[in-house]
């Protein structure tokens, strides 16, 4: 089990008895399944900028010239500036923890991702991000961010564990002494993983290693890693997938007899029209790849983008 690897998560989400209740909203998935892979960095904003626990609630409330931070009983009494000091400075002393990813409590008018209820005069719309967590994905665009509740789907789930994974091994691979053989190196094995998340991405990235040598290496890291995770944002389909699965299959053309080229088709075609999960082509080819070995295929991060006991493509 790898714990050297930080995420950031709600505190309420571990179980801290943080909320203005006195409760958590802890989420067992995070606590149960996760827990052994990661080190949690736990952050409540409202318990970090001084509110106490119990406290009155809060929520969010648009005058039109900004969004305010405001106790629900008493909008005249106004959280924001204080929230937004604390946010700035938080924010910027986890830029120092080399952060993997970031677990956030949804609907918080603090930590919420997305559709946070903002109030007007005229009623409520779910338009909102969590003063916190707009804060964290100014300061740290390149940050997988997710809600504990989006993670119970297993697609959302397997995206972002993988977002985690591959940004803690490009600091691992990377690192504080930035080369560009190890920049390239790197980008080389996540050449299929990023042809299945964003083939427009990886065409992008392509071009931009080639020219390395035109850049300061601390401003090409900055660049590629931001890139990076942009495109691994987005969600590998099953299309993109099966076009990796067919360019895969390519390898084995001179090795594979006639019957085990047709099988691997097949099992490639069962898995485009989803009658097999991703696994089964991956299996078949990770078999193949054993009786005839090739470095680059080897090498390549698409098979095994996170340890394998997460479970998270037995559902794909």
């Amino acid at each position: 089990m790898n714990n050297e690897i930080k995420i950031g998560v709600s505190a309420c989400v571990v179980g801290e008895q943080v909320r203005f209740d006195s409760g958590h909203k802890q989420s067992k998935f995070v606590v149960k399944e996760l827990s052994p892979y990661f080190e949690f960095v736990s952050v409540c904003p409202e318990v970090g900028m001084g509110m106490p626990v119990p406290r009155p609630t809060i929520r969010l409330m648009s005058n039109e010239e900004r969004i305010e931070l405001v106790e629900t009983k008493q909008n005249s009494i106004r959280h924001t500036d204080a929230m937004l000091e604390y946010s700035r400075s938080k924010v910027e002393q986890l830029s120092d923890e080399e952060l993997c990813g970031y677990i956030v409590c949804a609907k918080s008018p603090t930590c919420g991702m997305e559709r946070v209820k903002v109030y007007t005069e005229k009623g409520a719309e779910n338009i909102g991000i969590g003063l916190y967590t707009a804060e964290l994905m100014k300061q740290m665009p390149w940050l997988p961010i997710e809600e504990d509740g989006r993670l119970n789907d297993p697609v959302l789930k397997e995206n972002f564990i993988t977002r985690i994974y591959t940004l803690h091994d490009f600091y691992q691979s990377v690192g504080k002494n930035i080369t560009r053989g190890a920049i390239v190196e790197f980008h080389s094995r996540y050449k299929l993983t990023l042809m299945a998340h964003h083939p427009v991405s990886y065409k992008e990235l392509g071009r931009l290693v080639a020219n390395i040598k035109e850049y300061d290496l601390q401003e090409f890291f900055q660049l590629y890693r931001l890139g990076l995770m942009k495109a691994m944002a987005h969600r590998a389909s099953r299309k993109n997938n099966t076009n990796v699965l067919m360019h895969l299959q390519g390898y084995f053309k001179r090795d594979l007899n006639r019957e085990s080229k047709a099988e691997l088709r097949q099992v490639i075609d069962d898995y485009r029209v989803g009658l097999l999960p991703l696994l089964a082509p991956l299996t078949l080819i990770r078999h193949y790849l054993s009786s005839h070995p090739d470095s680059y295929l080897q090498q390549q991060k698409f098979f095994q983008p996170y340890p394998q006991e997460l479970r998270l493509r037995y559902g794909l």
